[in-house]
């Protein structure tokens, strides 16, 4: 079996205000392998945030699409921390960690893809990087080199056909999703299963005997614990 991978879902937002600066680096410096963030384009920028709006994690108030970039950069993301961009967090990561890369806004997957493409030209390397989406549509327009998660919610009953037309990697699944033999059939469908938000160590233990290949983590340090590791 591959080694089991802890996502920190936000960074450790757990532990620090979600999508900044702050708990992108809590995340590595717990040993995160992967970090998980979302992502919206406005004014040609590329905005680390998750909401549509922006009352629950910022001190501002109504639509990320509806403001002015200059309007964003200036709240308050939590703790004095701003809402960064993504070239932000690269240079944050400076390749300690891969990137998992959620689609949120509207037409985010070709600023996304040229983003990355230039990245790659510059010492990354494709692995780095995994997009997804709940928006399938939009994430089928991301770059064809760059590794496709995708994201449900809720029950279907055509996984398999949705994650083959997108060329997926893995099939990324709310918790309340994660039955065996999902798991089992995702896995003869050649996908990884990635499982969101695991945050109750008895529920990342049983993540692990399941089988799924990482979750999704507010507290990171929970899944090391569940782990056994230090």
């Amino acid at each position: 079996m591959s080694e089991f991978i802890c996502i920190g879902h936000r960074g450790a937002c757990g532990y620090e205000p979600e999508n900044t600066l702050r708990s992108f680096e809590k995340a590595i410096n717990m040993g995160c392998p992967w970090i998980e963030l979302d992502v919206y384009s406005v004014e040609n920028e590329l905005l680390v945030i998750h909401d549509d709006s922006l009352e629950r994690t910022t001190n501002g108030k109504g639509e990320v699409m509806d403001s002015t970039l200059a309007y964003l950069r200036g709240l308050d993301a939590g703790d004095g921390q701003q809402i960064p961009t993504l070239n932000e967090v690269v240079e944050l990561v400076d390749k300690r960690c891969a990137i998992n890369i959620e689609l949120k806004g509207p037409d985010t997957a070709a600023p996304v893809s040229a983003y990355l493409g230039s990245l790659c030209e510059n010492g990354w390397h494709e692995d780095h990087f995994l997009f997804s989406s709940f928006n399938h549509a939009e994430l089928a327009k991301a770059d064809v080199r760059f590794r496709r998660g995708a994201l449900f919610r809720k029950q279907v009953p055509d996984y398999f056909q949705r994650t083959a037309r997108l060329q997926a990697y893995s099939i990324n699944l709310s918790i309340k999703l994660a039955e065996q033999n999902l798991v089992d059939e995702a896995h003869d469908h050649g996908l990884k299963v990635f499982v969101y938000t695991v945050n109750k160590v008895k529920d990342i233990q049983q993540m692990v005997k399941m089988g799924v290949d990482g979750v999704f983590c507010d507290y990171p340090d929970r899944v090391f614990a569940a782990l056994g590791r230090p």
